[in-house]
């Protein structure tokens, strides 16, 4: 089921608004907040084995959101590390904070409202990270490097810099339901509309190296399902919720009606009750490392 552009929501997105240049259409009401949730409880043991925080690291999370992988990364570096997690949107970091307290883990995570391309991070702070991590953020920015090339100049010498992203024209569903196909193109094309990659999750070890830092190796995060797995009736719910929530970016590509893109979730349902409906999606993972000196290093690097 292959896609085109970028544009709106993502069936992997756990983020938020995350700059004055960003185009994010999924909003902050509770709805959502529920849905983002449950997809970090989804994705985070996975992204965490990828990232692989170490015991006294500090770590930058930019597009933090709710903050729940900026809290889990926070405990994997152990008393002596720290987590700074980012996000444009205040009602995302005021959860966050609260989620943080709830918690008790307020003494080692913090959250701060800023724009990813220019974190509001002091004047000290910068080249201090052991590790800079971002997760479905690129897609929604404008200048993917920019915001990579912030993160490189935010870790120290060695340091790692982590990305996450999708690739949208990798999701298949099998058997193929064609009104979902038309869908998802229109869908995609909102993220060209609004002047963002939909492909960002494959170009990830491009921009590491474009942004001055090393490329060290590549992955990628299964994110599907099929008929029979406990986390199917999630999954595909998920994408109907994201495709409504983009209803009127959809409608607005012209390359369907409101007819159409009714019929398109309806056969989205059908298609679930399947009993040999499969779900193949996947999201992307770069890692690159801070060289020691070059060009690229410091304020440079900005």
């Amino acid at each position: 089921m292959p896609a085109s552009s970028h544009g709106s929501a993502d069936l992997g997105d756990a983020g938020a608004p995350v700059s004055r240049r960003s185009s994010y259409i999924h909003g902050t009401d509770p709805e959502e907040q529920r849905r983002l949730s449950l997809l970090n409880d989804r994705l985070n043991a996975a992204s965490l084995r990828e990232i692989g925080i170490a015991p006294g690291e500090r770590i930058l999370d930019l597009g933090s959101g709710l903050g729940q992988l900026t809290r889990a990364m926070a405990v994997a570096s152990g008393e002596t590390g720290k987590a700074l997690g980012i996000d444009f949107s205040p009602e995302q970091v005021e959860e966050a904070k609260r989620l943080a307290r709830a918690a008790n883990e307020e003494d080692f995570v913090e959250f701060r409202v800023g724009d990813a391309v220019s974190p509001p991070l002091r004047e000290e702070e910068w080249g201090t990270f052991d590790v800079a991590h971002a997760r479905f953020l690129l897609e929604h920015v404008p200048d993917p490097g920019a915001v990579v090339r912030s993160m490189v100049r935010a870790v120290r010498p060695a340091g790692r810099i982590v990305l996450e992203d999708e690739d949208h024209d990798i999701l298949r569903l099998w058997p193929e339901p064609r009104e979902v196909e038309a869908m998802w193109r229109a869908y995609i094309q909102t993220y060209v509309r609004l002047g963002n990659d939909p492909h960002v999750g494959r170009k990830l070890v491009s921009l590491l190296h474009g942004a001055g830092a090393s490329p060290r190796r590549n992955n990628w995060i299964f994110f599907g399902g099929c008929s029979g797995s406990p986390h199917f009736p999630g999954l595909v719910e998920n994408m109907i919720r994201i495709m409504e929530g983009a209803r009127e970016e959809i409608l607005a590509t012209r390359l369907l009606d409101e007819r159409a893109f009714e019929g398109a979730v309806e056969a989205l349902r059908a298609w679930s009750e399947r009993p040999d409906a499969g779900f193949w999606y996947g999201m992307g993972v770069a890692e690159g490392v801070r060289s020691q000196r070059g060009k690229h290093d410091g304020k440079q690097a900005e």
